[in-house]
């Protein structure tokens, strides 16, 4: 995020000074030198950012330079954003300044009438101006002074980063990326025909459990297909035959009881009107479900408090025999504190390099010919094996790919130094950042903003692109940045950074909302904390 914060101060002290020399808008003597230098050392930080955003995922110390350039920027920027008010200022014409020049032109009518030497002043408007010139100089005085010490805390930054041995970023001519008419649907899932038909059968099955539904959970590892598999299952013609209802509510963290019993309301009814507490609540499911078949799907569950646990499940005991709980979790300890046996418990294997390199293939190759596909096929299958059977990451390294067209931009991505990072949770990151360090400054700070929203929360395409513009992440006239955010929106979709697309019929079935992967949730901060 450091480099994409320092391209948007860049392009802010860029426009100020282009604003000066045409308004010859001066703060106070020297200032202007302090506003040289910042601009000189922000470009020489800048060139090495690249490299030093790789290594903070595993040096803590280059991982602390950045938080300092951060903090700084941010001060920058703050500092630029009070400059720039000073200059829509100076354009708004002054009614007292107005008012002087009138009465000046009837004090110099009046002395030539009168043939006198002496000025003639009028207090009341003078004063009010001088007064607004004072009030002017102090702001720009300030203004002045925060710029020369930030210009000394950014000198002395810009001295620390030498002791790192940052590599400079080659300048490259930034390439036009290949367009695409569709995107990647949800049902494109290799590699999960035997978990889903083990899944299937378990929720059709006769057992049962006199302590209420039988309860099935999903676990593994983050990335490995977990929800996509529910979704599968969820949506299969034999499941929707089977239950009378089916509920779906993503969970997270934390377990919020009465927020999981409002939403298992209103997939049942659409409403909980009046209903607050979770005794209420519990009420109002056990009406909706009583005697009924049903199948609840709870994704993503991270707490193994029993106690919550059993507030939830209790209303839940009335339904039909045959009533099924699906739920998907990373921890294994969630499925012991629900007393789960190790034989209901279904762990998804991970996927074999032929399946990683088929969603490589598919996401990265599109439209491309026989001839290119054997070229790069080799590497490709080389960069399969970086995917250690997560689905998720071959489905962002795919998306990454797609955008290079050349056997050395290929083997770029096989032979980065990020797949050598020791930290553990690093590793888990390096192939989301190789996709994230691609992306332009713009697109980055626009991935970055996504992470306020909460886990599994539904993005409006056309509210999120206004978020983008009104934060002024987009540039341009108000029709420019609406196009530059569809575009920024549809590379962030193709990178595999947004999934669970709904898509309006009534436009060419465009996209029309999103959500973030979890994993994706929690990386996009680190690049953005403040």
């Amino acid at each position: 995020m450091a480099e994409a914060l320092l391209s948007a101060v860049l392009e802010q002290l860029v426009s100020i000074i282009t604003e000066l020399g045409k308004q010859e808008l001066r703060l106070v003597k020297d200032v202007e030198k302090s506003v040289s230098n910042l601009q000189k050392k922000l470009k020489d930080i800048q060139a090495v950012l690249e490299d030093a955003e790789s290594r903070q995922l595993d040096d803590r110390s280059v991982r602390r330079w950045l938080d300092k350039l951060k903090d700084v920027s941010y001060d920058i920027n703050d500092v630029l954003d009070d400059w720039s008010s000073e200059i829509l200022k100076s354009q708004i014409p002054n009614p007292a300044e107005e008012e002087e020049g009138d009465h000046h032109q009837k004090a110099d009518l009046v002395s030539s009438r009168m043939m006198m030497k002496k000025k003639v002043c009028f207090p009341s408007a003078s004063c009010c101006f001088c007064l607004n010139q004072l009030k002017q100089v102090g702001v720009r005085l300030e203004i002045a002074h925060r710029i020369k010490e930030l210009s000394v805390t950014l000198d002395e930054i810009a001295k620390e980063k030498d002791a790192y041995s940052l590599e400079k970023t080659k300048n490259a001519s930034p390439k036009e990326r290949r367009e695409t008419t569709s995107f990647v649907y949800e049902s494109d899932v290799d590699g999960r025909d035997e978990d889903k038909k083990l899944v299937i059968s378990k929720l059709l099955s006769d057992e049962s459990s006199d302590k209420g539904p039988v309860i099935i959970p999903i676990v593994g590892m983050g990335g490995l297909g977990k929800t996509t598999l529910a979704q599968l299952v969820f949506n299969h013609e034999k499941i929707k035959s089977h239950f009378n209802k089916r509920i779906w509510v993503c969970v997270s963290d934390p377990f919020d009881e009465v927020r999981i019993a409002k939403a298992i309301i209103e997939s049942l009814i659409a409403s909980h009107a009046n209903l607050d507490t979770l005794e209420a609540l519990s009420h109002r499911i056990r009406e909706c479900i009583e005697g009924k078949k049903f199948l609840l799907v709870l994704d993503d569950v991270w707490s193994d408090d029993r106690e919550k646990w059993e507030k939830l499940i209790q209303p839940l005991r009335c339904g039909a025999v045959g009533s099924k709980v699906l739920v998907t979790t990373r921890k294994s300890e969630v499925a012991n504190m629900m007393g789960v046996p190790m034989s209901q418990v279904i762990n998804p294997a991970l996927l074999s390099e032929d399946h990683c390199w088929k969603i490589i293939k598919r996401l990265a190759f599109g439209e491309r010919n026989g001839e290119e596909l054997k070229q790069l096929e080799g590497v490709g299958k080389e960069i399969a094996k970086k995917c250690k059977g997560l689905p998720l990451v071959a489905k962002t390294l795919g998306g990454l790919l797609f955008s290079k067209e050349t056997s050395k931009e290929w083997e770029d991505v096989l032979s980065s130094k990020l797949w050598e990072l020791q930290d553990e949770q690093s590793k888990i990151f390096a192939p989301f950042f190789l996709s994230y360090n691609d992306l332009s400054p713009r697109q980055k700070r626009c991935f970055s903003y996504c992470s306020v929203f909460p886990k599994d929360f539904e993005i409006d395409r056309n509210n999120l692109i206004e978020m983008w513009m009104s934060h002024g992440y987009l540039s341009g006239s108000p029709q420019d940045m609406e196009t530059e955010g569809e575009k920024c929106f549809k590379i962030l979709t193709m990178r595999s950074f947004f999934q669970d697309f709904k898509r309006d019929v009534d436009v060419d079935g465009r996209i029309s909302s999103c959500k973030m992967h979890d994993i994706l949730h929690d990386f996009s901060p680190i690049f953005d904390k403040k």
